[in-house]
């Protein structure tokens, strides 16, 4: 995960925030206030973090955040804009919870999509959660009625970016998704979809708790 080809190659052009996240953050404030108890300090995880916009709105609504991305000019960017945060470089693929610890959440938004090995990722994930600890996800959404009318519009090719360098390269639906993290010793507690009508959403945010430590493969 170190060359040019890798996910660390993802470049950020500034530190603002992105044009989902108008539509992913209130779901995640609202996500961490029922499943934390609320912003009193208590400690997050940013797994992809990227160049911290999130983290920084998250640190604003009064949560201890620790943000982690693989990107050199995401970590940078956002260690302009917010000296003030806690963020490192490092990957979903590396032992988290030996060098951080464990935490009573973690969030992760549009990351699952661009990971080559999913089941490491979350089973890091597990790691990182106490007992009970939850795990809060957004991926683009897809299902029966949203693949239909991509491939009836011609519109496949766009919405797949296959031009895109560091782009999506997995394509979730509630049940992959809920298996994957089932897979892992989550038990997925909702699944909100996000944008348009519920058919054709545009993202799913998935609300998990570990009940269990994953189990070596």
């Amino acid at each position: 995960m170190s060359s040019n080809n890798s996910i660390d190659g993802y470049n950020y052009a500034d530190s603002e925030c992105g044009h989902m996240h108008g539509l992913l953050m209130p779901a995640l404030l609202d996500e961490l206030a029922k499943t934390t108890g609320g912003g009193s300090a208590r400690p997050v995880f940013d797994l992809g973090c990227g160049n911290g916009s999130v983290t920084a709105a998250v640190a604003a609504a009064g949560y201890e955040v620790l943000g982690c991305d693989p990107s050199v000019t995401g970590i940078e960017k956002a260690g302009r804009a917010w000296p003030h945060l806690k963020l490192a470089e490092g990957s979903g693929y590396d032992d988290l919870a030996a060098k951080y610890g464990r935490f009573p959440a973690v969030y992760s938004l549009e990351v699952i999509e661009h990971v080559y090995d999913p089941r490491l990722v979350v089973r890091r994930v597990n790691d990182l959660l106490e007992p009970g600890g939850h795990f809060i996800l957004s991926t683009p959404y897809h299902g029966y009625w949203k693949n239909l009318m991509l491939a009836l519009t011609g519109k496949m090719d766009t919405h797949f970016t296959a031009l895109w360098d560091h782009g999506h390269i997995k394509f979730w639906s509630p049940r992959t998704i809920t298996r994957l993290l089932e897979e892992a010793g989550f038990r997925v507690l909702r699944i909100r979809r996000l944008g348009r009508v519920p058919a054709l959403a545009m993202t799913m945010m998935v609300v998990a708790q570990k009940i269990q430590d994953h189990q070596e493969k």
